[in-house]
């Protein structure tokens, strides 16, 4: 194997963690904001670059770190690494509500695609790059644009699902339609398209938006019930508005008690 063998538990039920053990010499990597706790003797280093153990010079280690700018990460990704001698555990949490999901990447030939923000951590010897669609309707309406993050390798790598988590396992001309922004991610021989809503009156007050994901087997695709940016939306439109006052919520009268009350600002 070029990637790090570790070992690895997963706690919790709605805001999970994942725990990796570490035996000596044996490291891992994960996107910046994503550490909950080590034990003594755990080397943090934080780098440029991919995550893959490879020497790429600096120039590739720029390179590197350009990619996860069109990815809209973090420069930079931190390393985890056991120096010492016996196991040692560094933990990794869940930035919202959802699942932790273990992706054994050599299970899926070496690569597996995901959404930009689904990443947490992975062995040491994980390349964690950048995937660019091919097809136009999919790059401009697909929710993730032309740029998805792309798993190489042949280790464990842990990817986030908002909400609860359906994994399909999709046979050969087999097709499910998604919502784009409920995809986690997918194996590499999945056929991933845009595919636009039918009915004027759908596309009109629908509420679901003009496009879905079609995804065609053979291959596995991982699915969200709450991706983050519904998340945020649901909570921005139940914000209070400036001065403080709520929305009405729980009131009969709701936005007309405002306006009975003197707020009557749009």
């Amino acid at each position: 194997m070029n990637a790090h063998e570790i070992d690895y538990r997963i706690y919790g039920e709605e805001m999970q963690y994942v725990e990796i053990e570490l035996d000596p010499q044996e490291g891992v990597v994960a996107e910046a904001g994503t550490f909950m706790m080590m034990d003594e003797g755990i080397k943090m280093e934080t780098i440029f670059g991919d995550g893959s153990k490879k020497d790429t010079g600096f120039l590739g280690s720029i390179l590197g770190a350009g990619k996860r700018i069109l990815t809209g990460e973090s420069l930079f990704m931190t390393a985890f690494y056991n120096d010492l001698t016996g196991k040692r555990n560094v933990s990794f949490a869940s930035p919202y509500p959802g699942k932790i999901i273990p992706i054994d990447i050599a299970e899926y030939g070496g690569k597996f695609i995901c959404q930009k923000d689904a990443f947490l951590c992975a062995a040491k010897g994980v390349s964690v790059g950048i995937e660019f669609s091919k097809k136009l309707g999919r790059g401009l309406f697909g929710g993730e644009g032309f740029i998805m993050q792309k798993l190489e390798g042949d280790g464990m790598a842990f990817v986030h699902a908002g909400g609860t988590m359906a994994k399909k396992v999709l046979q050969a001309g087999e097709t499910l339609k998604v919502d784009t922004g409920c995809i986690v991610g997918f194996t590499q021989d999945v056929d991933y398209d845009i595919e636009f809503v039918k009915g004027i009156r759908n596309k009109v007050f629908g509420g679901e938006g003009l496009f879905f994901a079609r995804l065609q087997g053979p291959g596995t695709v991982y699915v969200q019930s709450l991706p983050f940016s519904r998340l945020a939306g649901r909570v921005l439109a139940t914000a209070p508005r400036a001065g403080g006052k709520d929305r009405g919520e729980g009131s009969i009268l709701g936005g007309i008690g405002d306006i009975l009350d003197g707020d009557n600002r749009f």
